[in-house]
């Protein structure tokens, strides 16, 4: 294993693109910070999509014209490759937000979040970038897995708010993910950390039944 997290982590600081996305999160967290009164949501609204793509071409990578590649074949067992990939993600993403809650408080001053909004935006979008890593490592498309976890970020909340049944809203907008509240930081993380335990149980599934 800690061959494997030595690999993916030379791999992620060596290549340009997770670089680029996590100083994108960054500048979005702070950006959004800056000219708005809930600088929570809305940042974490806007960094959640470049933490997504990255989540995805963590894995896709490692695929060619959707056949399992190199570093699959190097390593024996594959259930080790992901969970190190899946380790070195979430080192990456954690430290890329709390540089950007960091930089915000700068900013921001006695508006930026603290104490257990901080803790659950950081554990958020871990969750965010770790579910990209089980859809994009099911789907094995860099474009399908996108596609499905921004629809999933984006697009079902604002399903959920055009429902006219209040009870199937309320459904919804429960299993939805949601970024964390300010006010109430841990109940909304409860449909996220589902959402990618079950990709996650999904993706490990799949590298072990699939013969290629």
């Amino acid at each position: 294993m800690r061959r494997a997290v030595h690999a993916e982590w030379t791999k992620l600081r060596t290549v340009r693109g997770p670089v680029w996305l996590l100083l994108g999160t960054v500048a979005a967290t702070v950006g959004a910070a800056s000219v708005t009164t809930a600088p929570t949501l809305v940042g974490v609204y806007l960094g959640q999509a470049p933490i997504a793509i990255l989540g995805v071409l963590v894995i896709t990578g490692e695929y060619t014209t959707g056949m399992i590649g190199t570093t699959f074949t190097a390593v024996p067992h594959r259930a080790t490759v992901l969970a190190a990939k899946a380790i070195v993600l979430a080192t990456a993403v954690a430290a890329a937000v709390l540089g950007s809650l960091l930089a915000g408080r700068l900013v921001l001053g006695h508006r930026a979040p603290t104490g257990e909004a901080a803790a659950g935006t950081i554990l958020y979008l871990i969750l965010i970038a770790l579910l990209s890593l089980g859809t994009a490592t099911a789907v094995r498309d860099s474009a399908t897995a996108i596609g499905a976890v921004l629809a999933l970020l984006y697009v079902l909340p604002i399903v959920s708010r055009t429902i006219a049944d209040p009870r199937w809203q309320r459904v919804l907008q429960k299993i939805t993910p949601m970024p964390p509240d300010p006010a109430d930081p841990w109940t909304p993380l409860a449909a996220t950390a589902t959402w990618t335990t079950a990709a996650l149980l999904t993706a490990t599934v799949l590298l072990h039944t699939r013969d290629a």
